[in-house]
């Protein structure tokens, strides 16, 4: 059985639901590591995911770790903070191991930060891929016609249920639980032809501005087509794209609207891979976010 303490030089660290933590000390934790989580963000997460944080003696929040469960056998992982005092001290392992026990019978999917790879590494993850953090001030698109055939308009609510089939066929998971959340924070794009949806892009307040994310789509000119409205929408102010598409068409527009790769995380799973990008119609240009894929 894990013991929900954890000794730290000469004190203990407690074990407690991410529900029960202060959201304002939730917000200095990110911020600790350079994270640019807002405590609107945190409080999205909470709503969408389970999780836990490590307190100490007084009742500081020092260490955090959430998981996403998306139908009966997979979940995501992520917000797994540990400052390097705790890390130093294998506070992330004993973290994580509480996680995993959370989300037994369960395969993974996480986004590793380069300090955190090695952690993943030694719990048996496996590396899939890298995922290009793209951010910046956006800059006014270049024109984009709609593919020949297509034509794009605002995400309206009767397009919900097209959009969950589109994204659980590009992930492999149901997640109309997040996907509901998003679409009320979100200003939405779709794709489509002949009337239906063929892809799909949602945009919304995160961090230091706005985030693009999740994009849905079968290639990459639907990909920009979808995305140009939201990015034409935002030009001037911060925006950011978390991408795994690092060549092709829907990479090289990514840079021509002012946003370069800021860093990089790594794709990786334990159990069953995340669907691969590259052998699914349609596919995942962009993620919602590092922590729900």
């Amino acid at each position: 059985m894990l013991d929900d303490t954890f000794l730290l030089d000469a004190f203990t660290v407690q074990l407690r639901e991410i529900m029960d933590a202060d959201l304002d000390a939730l917000h200095v934790l990110s911020l600790s590591v350079g994270w640019p989580h807002r405590p609107e963000d945190w409080q999205f997460l909470r709503e969408v995911g389970q999780g836990v944080v490590a307190l100490d003696p007084i009742g500081r929040v020092c260490g955090s770790a959430m998981w996403f469960p998306f139908g009966d056998d997979f979940a995501t992982v992520g917000m797994v903070i540990t400052p390097p005092r705790l890390q130093a001290n294998g506070g992330g392992l004993w973290l994580m191991r509480h996680v995993l026990a959370r989300t037994e019978g369960r395969s993974i999917g996480l986004h590793a930060t380069q300090a955190a790879h090695r952690l993943y590494l030694s719990l048996g993850f496996v590396d899939e891929r890298i995922v290009h953090q793209c951010q910046g001030e956006a800059m006014m698109p270049p024109d984009v016609a709609p593919p020949t055939g297509a034509e794009v308009r605002d995400l309206q609510p009767s397009d919900f249920a097209a959009l969950c089939e589109l994204d659980r066929r590009a992930r492999g998971a149901d997640r109309a639980s997040l996907l509901a959340s998003l679409v009320t924070r979100s200003r939405g794009t779709v794709l489509c032809r002949e009337g239906k949806p063929e892809a799909v892009a949602l945009c919304r307040p995160f961090g230091r501005g706005f985030v693009v994310g999740p994009v849905i789509a079968a290639t990459d000119e639907d990909a920009i087509a979808a995305v140009r409205p939201l990015v034409a929408a935002h030009a001037g102010t911060f925006l950011r794209i978390d991408t795994g598409q690092t060549e092709g068409d829907f990479a090289h527009f990514v840079s021509l609207c002012g946003l370069p790769v800021y860093d990089t995380v790594t794709q990786m799973s334990l159990g069953r891979p995340w669907a691969p990008e590259a052998a699914r119609t349609p596919a995942v240009y962009a993620l919602a976010s590092h922590t729900t894929g």
